[in-house]
């Protein structure tokens, strides 16, 4: 990415997220070290994911948040409601993403001997890496949508790990609805329609990675390397698909992993600071010795963070290992130039 855009888009994004007290200190530090990470790829599309998942996911969290506050409980005791965000779970989102695209730019410095990058062109059918990183977006960004609009739902969420999907309080750990599940979907869209746009793909007609013209190459559903609409179409529902089933899963291993404690005295989720564990024993101890709060589902192996950075290496690999099958190259070409 050119330093002319890569330098104030980055500092725009650390003052946002400053002025607007959305990130901790180490928030932020470790948010602009990503940023950089980002920008540092010669091809513009990865940094520019990382902006439209901060800017949507902040714009979901949002809506209607005095609403979301009233519908859970902080450990603290007071309203629920996304705080601050740690330097953890900034880490959970993009950590994954981070590594890839150190690892695809590797590859583009050993394959061009050190040259400029920039003008290359994305074949069909090659860089699992790209695949892994789009993955991860996708993944997160629906993750997101789910969470923040799918518990505004009118309907009461059911658990999704119970054998029997029983109903539970909004907020449980594993608890979906219809919108909120049609919500994730729409948040990895908004991935797959950025990488549609910003991604470098080697058109029909184009075979040279740097973009020269070199006989008629065919699309990639063809037998070829050139990204023809079919498979810009397709490329696009496998994204949002992909990233819709991401949300999913993080809700099965919450649900599975996490617990999800309740007030007993208000029947609300209790959520952790910073997506920590919520602890049963402390100030909230009675005069009779029992908590007032009590485990609804989960079996409290991991917090927010993990569950959330877990779910995005699953499936960042999980997309690789799935292209690495349809294009027929070996997972470990990753290491490849």
């Amino acid at each position: 990415m050119h330093p002319y855009i890569a330098v104030p888009a980055t500092l725009a994004l650390f003052w946002r997220a400053y002025s607007r007290d959305s990130l901790t200190p180490a928030g932020l530090v470790v948010a602009a070290l990503t940023a950089v990470v980002h920008a540092i790829h010669p091809w513009s599309i990865f940094f520019a994911l990382l902006v439209v998942f901060f800017l949507t996911g902040t714009a979901v969290t949002k809506v209607k948040h005095d609403v979301k506050a009233r519908l859970t409980l902080s450990s603290s005791g007071s309203a629920g409601g996304e705080s601050r965000r740690t330097h953890i779970q900034v880490l959970a989102n993009s950590l994954v993403a981070s590594i890839l695209i150190l690892l695809h730019y590797r590859q583009l410095l050993a394959r061009d001997n050190g040259r400029d990058t920039s003008q290359g062109c994305w074949p069909y059918g090659s860089d699992l890496t790209v695949i892994g990183i789009v993955s991860n977006y996708a993944a997160v960004a629906a993750d997101t949508f789910s969470s923040e609009l799918g518990i505004l739902s009118k309907s009461r969420p059911r658990l999704l790990t119970s054998w029997n999907f029983r109903q539970v309080p909004p907020g449980t750990n594993g608890g979906i609805t219809f919108w909120g599940t049609m919500a994730g979907f729409l948040g990895a869209s908004t991935i797959a329609l950025t990488s549609l746009l910003l991604l470098p793909f080697c058109p029909v007609g184009l075979t040279s990675r740097t973009g020269r013209l070199f006989g008629d190459n065919q699309p990639g559903l063809e037998g070829g390397s050139g990204w023809g609409l079919r498979e810009k179409a397709a490329w696009v529902l496998a994204v949002t698909i992909w990233g819709g089933l991401g949300s999913l899963l993080d809700s099965a291993l919450g649900g599975w992993f996490q617990a999800s404690v309740i007030d007993a005295r208000t029947g609300k989720v209790i959520e952790g600071n910073g997506g920590t564990k919520v602890l049963l024993n402390g100030s909230h101890i009675k005069k009779d010795g029992k908590s007032s709060r009590r485990v609804e589902s989960g079996a409290g192996f991991l917090d927010n963070n993990a569950v959330n950075i877990l779910m995005a290496a699953m499936m960042s690999v999980g997309g690789m290992v799935v292209a690495s099958y349809v294009w027929k190259l070996p997972p470990v070409s990753i290491f490849d130039p």
